[in-house]
């Protein structure tokens, strides 16, 4: 009864912080109506983040900022795979090689009336998580300080042209921030933004077969973490583990029922073997297991070896590609996944160096703009099938025109995220030489998750642009709210046993 009464309390006390950032929006607006324009903007200076005010004006502010590109644009942006999405979840159609569950919340979140929908929705999902921790790690911050933290990521990374994207790119950050806040800031959170926190992690889980590798890397960051503060010679609030737990199953969950609800089939993914087939065809790989034992082996590929093409793309995506004659992916499932497995068994060496390789260069590529191109030749009669009303706008959006160049934009982003790793790297160092651990527990977790992001995509796909582009803006969030500099002027002062307070 006690404990009852006790989480009843503690319940009314959230609803109460949520309805004191409502009237504290109300009654600042109130107050700074009539002062003049100095007034107001030192009002909205001296607000911080960790004010129930100041938090949800920087939730509120930072959709739009999310947003810019797309509404430049004139449309939402538009990639390959945007298609196959709206077949899957508008039409009902299961492909093997797109996520059900993203397909779903295309056709819940509104993409058959509207695509901005979808987007809006994806720039408050990623602003709630910045917002959040930001919230946490630099709790002074000024709100027109996080603000301007907000437009550096619009000027200054990729983050923008993913959320404002009809694809689940821009979900993988949402992954890492989710899990971060529920495993080291559990206790700072409250339980509305804790539930908030954990579906909207478990809905980035699911809607990328990758993102479910992330969140068990991830996951085993913290269990390494909670171990090594229970033994190591540091002092550090224990991590939680239940929560990012449930997070990450939650999010499994969602992709079974998923793949359940359209074949009547339990099952995570179907396409693994043959997207790791392609990758090891683009590394020599499957050329020299069929050179060494076609035809003894009895491989259908064997009949198509002087045809292969070069890539990995080549193999799955281009019209004349054997894949295609075999049966794209359900005709070539059992092939690839004996063939990866021969491969594996025999070249175990070579699989190692390739791999190695592979990793390293999804870690260094991450330009902006990967295939933002006009696409219409390929997704038109899909979208004028299933979403003829938006037609018109997206026909005449900049992106279809080709009026959209990513040369100098790429290069700058290349640029900000080179320096913000390396920023990461220093800080990591610096704040454990300080030994302000959980500080350094942040910037540990953001390169943990760019080079799990690595090795995953790297290692399973091939390398690709988009693949760390999508991520790597944390860095930039990380040196920019996680820093000395900061967090002596204007966020948290860190105690001599490495608790933020």
């Amino acid at each position: 009864m006690i404990t009852g009464y006790c989480a009843d309390a503690k319940f009314r006390s959230d609803a109460h912080q949520v309805n004191r950032g409502a009237q504290a929006i109300v009654s600042h607006a109130a107050s700074v109506a009539g002062a003049p324009l100095g007034q107001r903007l030192l009002g909205l200076w001296k607000a911080a983040v960790a004010e129930p005010g100041g938090e949800a004006i920087l939730f509120l502010a930072l959709i739009p900022i999310l947003l810019v590109p797309a509404f430049w644009n004139g449309f939402p942006l538009i990639y390959y795979d945007t298609g196959a999405y709206v077949l899957e979840g508008l039409g009902g159609q299961f492909l093997v090689e797109r996520s059900p569950v993203y397909s779903l919340f295309l056709r819940f979140a509104g993409g058959g009336l509207s695509f901005w929908f979808i987007i809006v929705v994806q720039a408050a999902l990623v602003s709630y998580s910045i917002t959040q921790a930001a919230r946490v790690i630099a709790p002074r911050l000024p709100l027109l300080s996080a603000l301007l933290l907000g437009v550096f990521l619009l000027l200054g990374t990729g983050l923008p042209w993913y959320v404002g994207q009809v694809e689940p790119d821009c979900f993988t950050a949402v992954v890492v921030l989710s899990l971060y806040l529920l495993a080291f800031h559990f206790q700072d959170l409250g339980r509305v933004r804790r539930l908030v926190l954990s579906l909207g992690g478990a809905l980035a889980v699911a809607a990328h077969p990758s993102h479910l590798l992330l969140a068990a890397v991830l996951l085993m960051f913290v269990i390494a973490m909670r171990i090594a503060v229970r033994f190591a010679a540091f002092i550090v609030a224990r991590p939680r583990i239940l929560e990012p737990a449930i997070l990450s199953l939650g999010g499994l969950a969602l992709v079974l029922i998923a793949n359940f609800c359209y074949t009547g089939a339990v099952f995570v993914s179907r396409a693994g073997p043959s997207f790791v087939f392609a990758r090891m065809l683009q590394d020599g790989i499957v050329m020299r297991l069929l050179e060494d034992t076609c035809p003894k082996s009895g491989y259908r590929l064997c009949a198509y070896r002087d045809s292969l093409p070069a890539t990995a793309d080549g193999w799955l995506w281009t019209p004349r590609s054997p894949f295609v004659a075999l049966g794209h992916f359900q005709g070539t499932s059992n092939e690839s996944a004996r063939i990866v497995r021969d491969a594996i068994l025999r070249y175990p060496l070579r699989q190692i160096r390739a791999a190695a390789k592979n990793m390293v260069e999804q870690f260094v590529h991450f330009g902006t703009g990967d295939q933002i191109e006009p696409q219409e030749w390929v997704l038109s009669p899909v979208l004028a099938r299933y979403v003829p009303s938006q037609m018109k706008a997206y026909i005449s959006a900049r992106q279809q025109r080709g009026e959209i160049k990513f040369h100098t934009i790429s290069d700058l982003d290349i640029s900000v995220a080179s320096i913000a790793i390396a920023g990461t790297v220093f800080l990591l160092g610096w704040f454990l030489r300080m030994r302000q651990f959980d500080l350094a527990l942040f910037h540990g977790f953001i390169l943990a998750a760019l080079i799990g992001n690595s090795a995953i995509c790297g290692i399973l796909s091939g390398p690709h642009d988009r693949y760390q582009s999508r991520l790597v803006w944390l860095a930039s969030f990380a040196v920019l709210i996680a820093n000395p500099i900061v967090l002596r002027t204007c966020g948290a002062t860190p105690n001599p046993a490495g608790r933020a307070t």
